[in-house]
């Protein structure tokens, strides 16, 4: 597989949010707002690129017996580290993210390709594979967090968690027409139905019909 195919795999084909439902719990949770939504993608890019690296150049002198252990060791750690750096650095971005972070740990999308692709792979391929992965969450969970903070204030704002740079703030819809449901769990529940009905219709349209016999 090429370094490309494996790159666009993990945002398209094989989206960890949208094709392969993993990582539900934070997606779920943080994507109230799109500053919450890049502050997880970042934490959990961090920790899937660096653990897929560490576990691909170790994998040959990890005993097989013990791997699983192994993996949630070298993940723990790198999530103690970010953790520990957001808290010092962007520390109104930790508060809201909350328990989110340290539960990065349990995230099916990073043990899952620590198994499944960075064990059984080189480092550069693993690289690739975990930048690929992390950018498919990075994307399901900026359109769920996209539209929830649209639908449910009206408007979209980034703000620059270091120190607070407002980088835009636009309103693009009246308060008097907006839907607080989508704030709450209920709305990330029905907006993340719908953005995954639709991509499931677009990977079926893309598939070609086969033929039956005369």
């Amino acid at each position: 597989m090429s370094l490309f195919k494996n790159l666009s795999n993990g945002i398209v084909k094989e989206n960890p949010v949208f094709a392969l439902y993993l990582g539900l719990c934070s997606v779920l949770a943080v994507s109230n707002s799109i500053n919450n939504a890049l502050g997880m993608s970042v934490a959990v890019i961090i920790v899937l690129t660096v653990s897929n690296v560490i576990i691909a150049a170790m994998r040959k002198i990890i005993p097989n017996d013990i791997r699983i252990p192994v993996y949630i060791v070298v993940i723990a750690t790198l999530v103690k580290i970010v953790e520990m750096l957001m808290q010092a650095y962007t520390p109104e971005l930790f508060t809201a993210l909350g328990v989110f972070i340290p539960l990065i740990v349990v995230n099916c999308i990073i043990l899952g390709r620590a198994e499944a692709y960075a064990s059984k792979n080189t480092v550069g391929a693993s690289f690739i594979d975990g930048i690929g992965m992390g950018l498919g969450y990075t994307a399901g969970i900026f359109m769920l967090a996209a539209i929830r903070q649209l639908l449910a204030t009206g408007g979209l704002n980034l703000v620059n968690p270091f120190n607070q740079f407002v980088f835009f703030d636009i309103t693009l819809i009246p308060s008097e027409f907006t839907i607080p449901l989508f704030a709450q769990p209920a709305g990330a529940f029905i907006t993340f139905a719908v953005l995954a009905a639709l991509l499931e219709v677009y990977k079926q349209s893309g598939s070609k019909p086969v033929k039956k016999g005369a």
